[in-house]
């Protein structure tokens, strides 16, 4: 599969010198491409991330460490027939990308991320058709190469949407001064690369943010950090409402798959906001089964809990003039039943140093988390981004 991508970006650059214009590039930007007569274009892009972690019990003072490719991505992007006709496609190449092998996705890894086109039929309304995140917290739906912490928080592990297949209708437009948008969607409701028929319901998804003193520089209010050192104050609010209809996995488009039906009801609210290389990112999260058991049994026949309950995080960082950044994250976890897990509270110290935006940077961070009815852990965490 690896060799089948690579030859992919090989013949594309092949046929570049015969049937396409190359534009040009510098890094971040990808190798990207036009057809001669413009009834196409792509933007290849690759990144990976390479990290160091490890973890001192704070109980019985043991520690554990591993090095790993936590990410390898090689993503594909531009305009088919028309520009305003557009795809993406994002494949996860590394062992962690490609999650658990089971018989729902045919025994087989994972590796589509994105398969998605979108169509702007009308000035402010995009239809999007295929696999891809669905609209739900701000924190899941920010690229993971763009994360201003090592990686993701503990309300996000737990309670994201992620990907799904299915349709989204994205609408923009602007009331005085403030921009809104409004995000609907209606999917599968079991995640990404579900080759199983769908016997069950469907997820429904709607999501709209306001923008009060109007856009971010560079889409800013979806990428970690004030990169762009915003000149005026810029603040996004968002709330998401999901109803994934007689799901059977543990987390909704996550987890295992049981052998119990449940209707699954989320909300969730965030908000961003940046000014002068400050920001802000604050996320709360809420799951509850709204008809049917608290447990079900895998494939295996062992009882597992749907996981349900509610987190909370917020998060704050300044970026300095020499592009170092210094965050600060504070979340709690608070899961419905101590079956499911203990409640956790987490505050994690992140550095950064941004060499040429989130496409090359160095990050580490520390974590303190406190397990309550378990064992206190320190998390530590050294992470090089690297892409092109």
């Amino acid at each position: 599969m690896r060799l089948l991508v690579l030859g992919v970006v090989f013949l594309g650059i092949t046929m570049s010198t015969h049937a396409q214009t190359f534009l040009g590039s510098k890094l971040g930007n990808g190798l990207r491409f036009t057809a001669a007569d413009s009834s196409f274009s792509t933007q290849i892009n690759l990144r990976f991330q390479s990290r160091y972690s490890g973890v001192v019990n704070l109980d019985d003072n043991s520690y554990t460490d591993n090095f790993l490719i936590r990410r390898y991505r090689i993503k594909f992007k531009g305009f088919i027939y028309d520009p305003t006709i557009q795809y993406k496609i994002e494949l996860g190449l590394s062992n962690r990308d490609q999650g658990n092998f089971y018989n729902e996705n045919s025994g087989a890894a994972n590796i589509v991320l994105d398969a998605v086109l979108k169509w702007e039929f009308k000035e402010g309304w995009v239809l999007w058709a295929g696999q891809t995140k669905l609209p739900g917290n701000r924190e899941r739906v920010i690229s993971s190469g763009a994360m201003q912490f090592t990686e993701r928080s503990e309300l996000n592990a737990f309670y994201n949407l992620d990907r799904d297949m299915g349709l989204q209708l994205h609408h923009e437009h602007e009331i005085g001064d403030w921009v809104v948008r409004e995000i609907g969607s209606i999917s599968m409701g079991e995640g990404r690369n579900v080759t199983a028929s769908n016997i069950q319901g469907y997820d429904y998804t709607a999501r709209i943010e306001f923008l009060p003193f109007g856009k971010f520089k560079k889409k800013g209010d979806y990428f970690g950090g004030d990169l762009m050192r915003e000149p005026k104050p810029k603040l996004s609010v968002g709330i998401t409402y999901d109803f994934n209809d007689n799901n059977n996995r543990e987390r909704g488009q996550l987890g295992r798959f049981l052998d119990t039906h449940v209707d699954i009801s989320s909300w969730y609210a965030d908000l961003m906001f940046k000014y002068h290389g400050f920001s802000i990112m604050s996320e709360y999260a809420n799951r509850r089964i709204a008809n049917g058991p608290a447990f079900g049994l895998d494939e295996l026949g062992s009882q597992r809990y749907f996981y349900m309950g509610e987190a909370f995080n917020f998060s704050t960082g300044y970026l300095f003039k020499n592009n170092i950044e210094i965050a600060g994250r504070y979340v709690i976890n608070r899961p419905k039943s101590v079956d499911i897990s203990p409640d956790s509270e987490i505050i994690t110290l992140n550095l950064s140093k941004y060499i040429s935006g989130h496409t090359l940077k160095l990050q580490s961070s520390a974590s303190y988390i406190q397990n309550h009815g378990g064992a206190n852990e320190l998390l530590f965490m050294c992470q090089a981004e690297i892409g092109f």
